[in-house]
């Protein structure tokens, strides 16, 4: 298991269009990921997961995966998450 914590950079956060992208990316791992927001765990390869944790900028969360390719997965949304979504 591989755990990184990241502050949402975009002042809107992971709003529709940011979470699309987010979850895009988780896809592409072959890992178990989730999104941890306080003591909220969500799967990270679902949007209304995402959605439901009202994450906006200046949060702080946690991404944390389980599996073949988890330090990737992680470092991957990580940076994803610190370029503010090209926004």
């Amino acid at each position: 298991m591989y755990v990184d914590e990241v502050t949402v950079q975009n002042q809107v956060g992971l709003h529709a269009r940011p979470a699309t992208f987010f979850i895009q990316k988780a896809n592409e791992f072959r890992s178990t990921i989730w999104v941890e927001r306080e003591e909220r765990r969500v799967n990270a390869k679902s949007l209304l997961g995402v959605l439901s944790l009202g994450i906006v900028g200046g949060m702080t969360i946690k991404i944390i995966a389980d599996g073949p390719d988890e330090n990737s997965a992680v470092d991957g949304l990580v940076k994803l998450v610190k370029s503010g979504f090209a926004e």
